[in-house]
């Protein structure tokens, strides 16, 4: 399963002291976990950002959930920002970027033997008549850093 990380400013309209921000920080934190949700960095002020750590695949329903208990815990109206991933170089990470241009495909890993895998991602045709197989290959290399061959299927 992927670990996205959810932004979002808690206070966008600065209407919280530091120390009430500081004390409702505090408050969210501790019931993050209930909503499998781990706090990565507290906001603080001036900067009134938020990072929220979360497993799963689809980024709107986690900002949601974020953003719920947000609104509870904080009494304000949160701006949610982007969702992003941490990748950490595994298949699903693989699975994900491909997914994120809208197609699947197969991936092979083979150990080289130096310490270094070569993957190997087999994607239809049609879809790579559809999106440039440079931007696929840029991606998939930055998520996995590894070498990527990109095989026609």
């Amino acid at each position: 399963m992927r670990t996205a990380v959810i932004r979002i400013k808690v206070d966008p309209a600065r209407e919280l002291t530091p120390e009430l921000l500081a004390e409702r920080a505090a408050d969210f934190a501790a019931q993050a976990p209930e909503h499998g949700m781990e706090v990565f960095e507290r906001p603080s002020d001036p900067r009134r950002e938020m990072q929220v750590l979360m497993s799963g695949d689809d980024g709107a329903a986690l900002r949601a959930a974020v953003e719920k208990l947000c609104v509870q815990t904080f009494s304000t109206s949160p701006e949610p920002g982007p969702v992003t991933y941490i990748s950490r170089g595994t298949d699903d990470d693989a699975h994900g970027v491909l997914a994120g241009f809208g197609i699947t495909g197969d991936i092979a890993r083979e150990d080289t033997g130096n310490g270094f895998d070569v993957v190997t991602v087999y994607i239809a045709a049609n879809d790579l008549a559809r999106i440039p197989e440079s931007r696929i290959h840029t991606a998939l290399e930055a998520s996995l850093n590894c070498e990527v061959n990109i095989v026609e299927k």
